[in-house]
């Protein structure tokens, strides 16, 4: 019988690791866009790694005029696919945190559990089993994070449902400071390690050395489960004279490689050669065009998976969205997620 090219990857995958007990891998997706429109695209992609949930982004918490408040929040167009179960997201910002009482992080609490249970309503879903919460706490913030996580999960509006965190890098390797986050499970974001507005040639994205720094014991030692984040986005880092200027949102590689436009350097760093008034860019300014590349992406998993020290693990690729996803084959999301089998 002949091999197809995934099928004989993936046998020599089993053999390299057939001393090894087989890991259960699920593989979701994160959606972190505003509008919720089924997407054909997208759900083939579902489709085809078998993705039973996907973990979609409510809204943002931030400081309004009279306390916390909901920013962006999402809407739904048409409803998630009755085979999707939806995970929701809320990403609260670290200022929100300080500040604040016990009796008003109850009562945020009680907000936010109120605000996603209408939210999931409006997506299609009658119920859903886990909440997780996003968050960069510090050490001024971490005891008032914990106790609103401790208030979330005794919320009865939340009654039976598991709570997971995210968890960045800087959080896994300063567990003493940082504390472990009082929840079922964490999501540890293997993305978003360097410095954004540091000029050079360097990958803010994925960094695997950088990545190294922070793992090691300190994953495979964590006190309770863990599940990865990887990402597949990519994007146009501006500088002007070596100063940040932002990130460019409507430059990909296409424009990039059209040399009317932009001189390459072997640093993926490119120089326009002429204004773009319509993207606020002049004459001189440099951008790094930042990605990860299939080859990457399956090193830092292999890298990771030596690791990982649960059984069952949720991998969760950053995010759903037909613009980046026609960067990944089939084929490369499948395979990546195999090293962690």
């Amino acid at each position: 019988m002949k091999l197809t090219r995934l099928s004989a990857y993936l046998l020599v995958l089993s053999l390299l690791t057939s001393c090894r007990k087989p890991r259960t891998v699920n593989t979701a997706f994160y959606y972190w866009k505003t509008v919720y429109d089924n997407n054909a695209v997208e759900q083939q992609y579902m489709d085809s790694l078998h993705c039973k949930r996907m973990y979609v982004r409510i809204m943002d918490v931030n400081n309004g005029d009279t306390g916390p408040v909901p920013v962006s929040p999402i809407r739904f167009k048409s409803a998630i696919p009755a085979l999707v179960q939806v995970v929701p997201v809320v990403f609260i910002v670290n200022n929100v945190l300080k500040n604040q009482t016990q009796t008003q992080l109850n009562q945020l609490a009680s907000k936010i559990a109120g605000y996603v249970n209408g939210k999931v309503k409006q997506s299609g879903k009658a119920f859903y089993s886990e909440l997780q919460i996003d968050c960069d706490w510090t050490r001024s913030t971490r005891s008032n994070y914990f106790y609103l996580l401790n208030c979330i999960k005794s919320n009865q509006a939340l009654k039976g449902k598991q709570l997971s965190a995210t968890l960045r890098l800087h959080q896994l390797k300063n567990q003493q400071s940082s504390g472990i986050p009082p929840v079922n499970r964490v999501m540890l974001m293997c993305y978003n390690m360097g410095n954004l507005r540091k000029y050079g040639p360097q990958n803010s994205i994925l960094d695997q050395q950088e990545l190294e720094k922070y793992m090691g014991a300190n994953l495979s030692g964590y006190s309770m489960p863990v599940d990865v984040g990887l990402p597949l986005f990519c994007w146009a880092v501006v500088f002007r004279q070596h100063q940040y200027m932002g990130i460019a949102k409507r430059l990909n590689a296409d424009s990039l490689n059209n040399k009317q436009l932009f001189t390459a350097a072997d640093n993926h760093l490119y120089t326009l050669l002429k204004d773009l008034p319509a993207l606020g860019l002049k004459q001189g300014d440099e951008v790094r065009w930042e990605n990860v590349p299939p080859a990457q992406l399956k090193s830092t998993a292999r890298y990771i998976s030596k690791y990982v020290a649960t059984d069952t693990l949720n991998l969760i690729y950053f995010h759903l969205d037909e613009s980046t996803l026609k960067n990944y084959t089939y084929e490369t999301l499948e395979e990546t997620a195999y090293l962690f089998r």
